[in-house]
């Protein structure tokens, strides 16, 4: 346990020294947030939509989570280079252990990513409304937060060097983000946006999150929660099982 709590405490102020990286994973959601929100919310509202940030915002919120957790379990890479996870792997501490610390760090980072999102968007004109619901935002946004992280581990066990990083970017993560309704309803789309949607594991996220902060849930709350669960305890076995077999 006690290396569980070294490499979670690890990610943490691997993130927080990084004061670029910091504004980074702030920048893009804010960038999205004000130029998407401020620019198709007229056109969102005459469409009969409403206030088209009150939507945005979850969404925002989701991508914010995205980022910072796929680029903490993307770590694993610059760690294979530099030495620092053969380091920790010839140590005797079990992987399985390692692979937990290093995930609960990342989705710790992510999820508090989540929070400053949401206090941007807070400050943009965002209003969630305040329920019985509004607590179940605290439980989605780690869920999705450990979901991102055990898939960027997963996937950089898998690779050995960093030119595979942008292959990453732009045939998973982009389509990720963009196909879990974080910009758009998911109502009238067309079947195959519909069906690609329905797969992705962060739409369920996205949606959930929505219902929580403004109530409007496509699927339900109660089936979004299953989904995610069921896909992150997935992706934490499939993560823990490459992580594992990483060679040295």
């Amino acid at each position: 346990m006690s290396a569980i709590y070294i490499l979670w405490l690890r990610q943490l102020k691997r993130h927080f020294r990084s004061r670029a990286r910091m504004l980074g994973s702030v920048a893009q959601p804010l960038l999205f947030l004000l130029a998407l929100g401020f620019g198709f919310g007229p056109i969102y509202r005459k469409a009969g939509g409403g206030d088209y940030i009150q939507f945005l915002a979850p969404g925002v919120i989701a991508m914010g989570v995205l980022f910072t957790g796929i680029f903490s379990g993307i770590e694993i890479i610059w760690d294979k280079q530099f030495g620092f996870l053969k380091a920790i792997l010839v140590a005797p501490v079990s992987r399985l252990h390692i692979m937990i610390g290093r995930t609960l760090g990342g989705a710790t980072v992510a999820s508090i990513q989540g929070a400053v999102v949401f206090l941007v968007a807070m400050i943009a004109g965002f209003r969630p409304r305040v329920g019985n619901l509004l607590p179940l935002a605290a439980v989605f946004v780690p869920l999705m937060a450990l979901l991102i992280t055990a898939l960027g581990t997963a996937v950089a066990s898998v690779l050995d060097d960093i030119q595979g990083f942008q292959l990453i970017m732009n045939f998973l993560v982009m389509p990720i983000f963009f196909l879990s309704s974080a910009l758009f309803p998911l109502e009238g789309l067309p079947r195959g946006i519909a069906v690609a949607a329905a797969l992705d594991p962060l739409t369920y996220g996205v949606d959930g999150l929505r219902g929580a902060l403004v109530s409007s849930a496509h699927f339900g709350m109660l089936v979004d929660l299953s989904v995610l669960s069921a896909v992150t305890v997935i992706l934490l076995a499939v993560g823990g099982y490459l992580f594992s077999k990483i060679q040295i």
